[in-house]
């Protein structure tokens, strides 16, 4: 049974590394030969599927996922852009570092959920490719995890083996004393070395960037003269009456695209800005109306109305902070040919009104088409403005119209914030709160933040589904079973009590490095967490068994099996970037290496001065 367990690790490994087929292939594919070959019953076969550390990884994904939505990600990454200027390895210093220092505190998996969206934005806003920066997240996480008892499972599990023993457990901050270290070392090593060895992967991830978007349109539907901004002044007959009394779109040929409240004694109970004001919407004094119409109308109002002129910000930035935040989008949509429109005659905003969707601008062969009663022609352009669901909704109208570029990568890169921004920001601290105080299992924990963004509506459930990595939750998942099946088959305890046997007999040092190299091993193939508890009480006994302390040896297992560096299936954090930096298997092996090297030859050198034998 030992040998065909080596057999289908071997094979495994070999599918991996071959590339021929994705990951959750070869995972499923393993997971499948386990159990057909009589090596793990059912339970057992699909015990990764119910495992709590699938389940919060998918967790993760959605509130990392709500942050990005609500703006943060986006306002984040401009920091992080801000910070490094022009400088790639200053933004790599600058996310490994986060990353490192995050994990401490948080979950690697939850650092690097957190940190992934941004870490993409900030790659491609700064002019690199994000797989020059995530694989560095991920093993920054990895290495964080060594800076508190509480960073990753395998210290929890090295510190409680010690107490189970009869020795002293470790404390809080113990394992900072060789996590700074290592964290510095991998800090040096991607600025000078590794990140030359990253591979320059091209993804399709790439951020909307707003502003040029926005200059696009400007450009091509001539918008920039159409805009202004009037106050409501208080001698103005337009004061608590309603819009449509008024026909302004009939008689003064403009249009209302926002109003905002500033009168104080109007604000109790009003909302502060009507973002789509129908013919039923009043107004007050004071109010601010974002109007669309040509100078001499807009004159023509002015006098009729005695309206003041407010300044306009350059019209990019006017757009952007003015008619798009993070409930209220703008897209472009073209007319299919085969489209039930084409020939018809509609009066535009009409039509759109029926959906909810304000028509800012036309155009036909890019040029500005101002007459508002016209003939559908196929090709024939529309800038939109409404809500972004209400946006998402027109994809159901593919039939009649074609929806230009990203309206959900815009709808990211929005970097204001507003209420929903906070709702989302206080459920990922939430989550932070009960994971180091161990209120509730970390898979609740991701869960309830999860459902916290979910159920006040910061990420819509549709949105949810897509921003979940179901390629990585369905591989991990997938190889669970492979740690299981290694212990069930005392394959990995074979293997393991050999090598100690032997190496004990000749230095301490040695025995310290065989015990780095196997949990090492392991831990490139198997959940670092089951890799700790196989390792640990081995450790421990080989230790005591030559009259040493133990505490170097379980220091020694809890560094190992954070130092998954050679594979994407050792840890979810090296999973979780996979597609999102477009790694092969040879990338991980070929980055890793030389820092596993480093890790090594460090921990042989500091671990027995700081925790003597």
């Amino acid at each position: 049974m030992i040998y065909l367990m080596l057999l289908i690790l071997v094979i495994t490994i070999g599918l991996f590394v071959w590339g021929k087929f994705t990951p959750d292939i070869v995972a499923l594919i393993s997971m499948i030969t386990l159990f057909l070959t009589g090596i793990l019953d059912a339970t057992e076969t699909l015990s990764g599927f119910s495992n709590p550390t699938v389940i919060m990884i998918a967790a993760l994904f959605i509130i990392g996922e709500g942050i990005a939505q609500t703006g943060w990600t986006a306002m984040a990454g401009k920091k992080f852009v801000e910070w490094a200027g022009k400088s790639i390895p200053k933004l790599l210093v600058i996310v490994t570092l986060g990353a490192g220092v995050l994990s401490g505190f948080v979950s690697n998996t939850g650092t690097v959920a957190t940190l992934m969206p941004l870490t993409i934005s900030s790659a491609w806003s700064i002019g690199t490719l994000p797989s020059k920066m995530l694989m560095p997240v991920a093993f920054g996480s990895n290495t964080g995890g060594l800076l508190t008892l509480t960073g990753t499972p395998p210290n929890i599990i090295a510190s409680n083996a010690l107490t189970e023993a009869g020795f002293e457990g470790f404390l809080f901050f113990e394992f900072a004393l060789i996590g700074i270290p290592l964290l510095i070392i991998a800090l040096l090593y991607f600025r000078f070395i590794g990140h030359k060895l990253l591979p320059k992967n091209k993804t399709n991830n790439k951020p909307i960037n707003i502003e040029s978007t926005l200059h696009k349109w400007i450009e091509a539907y001539k918008i920039d003269d159409d805009y202004y901004r009037l106050r409501v002044r208080s001698l103005s007959p337009l004061i608590n009456t309603k819009i449509k009394t008024w026909k302004f779109e009939k008689k003064f040929n403009v249009s209302i695209i926002r109003l905002k409240r500033r009168h104080p004694s109007v604000l109790k109970g009003i909302a502060q800005f009507e973002e789509f004001p129908d013919p039923e919407t009043e107004l007050r004094y004071h109010d601010i109306l974002t109007v669309k119409g040509d100078t001499e109308a807009i004159n023509k109002l002015m006098i009729t109305f005695r309206l003041g002129l407010l300044p306009l910000e350059p019209i990019t930035d006017e757009l952007k902070n003015n008619l798009i935040n993070q409930e209220v989008g703008m897209t472009e949509v073209i007319v299919n040919p085969n489209s039930m429109l084409v020939g018809r005659r509609y009066k535009l905003g009409e039509y759109f009104n029926k959906y909810g969707i304000q028509l800012l601008a036309a155009s036909r062969n890019n040029k500005p088409l101002l007459d508002k009663d016209i003939v559908i022609k196929a090709g024939d352009a529309f800038l939109l403005r409404s809500t972004w669901e209400h946006i998402d909704d027109l994809k159901q109208q593919h039939e009649n119209l074609v929806i230009i570029g990203s309206p959900e990568g815009m709808a990211k890169n929005v970097d204001n914030l507003n209420g929903k921004s906070y709702i989302a920001l206080g459920a990922l601290v939430l989550m932070i709160v009960f994971m180091v105080f161990k209120i509730v299992p970390g898979s609740i924990a991701a869960l309830i933040s999860a459902g916290i963004i979910l159920l006040t509506g910061c990420l819509p459930i549709t949105k949810a589904y897509k921003g979940i990595s179901w390629t990585s939750v369905v591989m991990i998942a997938a190889m669970i079973p492979m740690g299981i099946a290694l212990q069930k088959t005392g394959t990995a305890q074979v293997i393991a009590n050999g090598l100690v046997e032997y190496l004990g007999a000749i230095h301490p040092i040695m025995l310290l490095g065989g015990v780095f190299l196997l949990t090492t091993t392991f831990s490139q193939v198997i959940n670092n967490s089951a890799t700790a508890v196989l390792m640990a009480p081995i450790a421990i006994l080989a230790a005591s068994s030559l009259n040493l302390s133990p505490e170097p040896f379980m220091i020694v297992v809890a560094i190992s099996a954070s130092t998954a560096f050679l594979t994407p299936i050792g840890t979810t954090t090296n999973a979780m970037v996979m597609t999102a930096g477009g790694y092969k298997f040879m990338d991980y092996l070929k980055v890793g290496a030389p820092l596993l090297l480093i890790f090594f030859i460090i921990s042989l050198i500091l671990v027995p001065v700081i925790w003597p034998f």
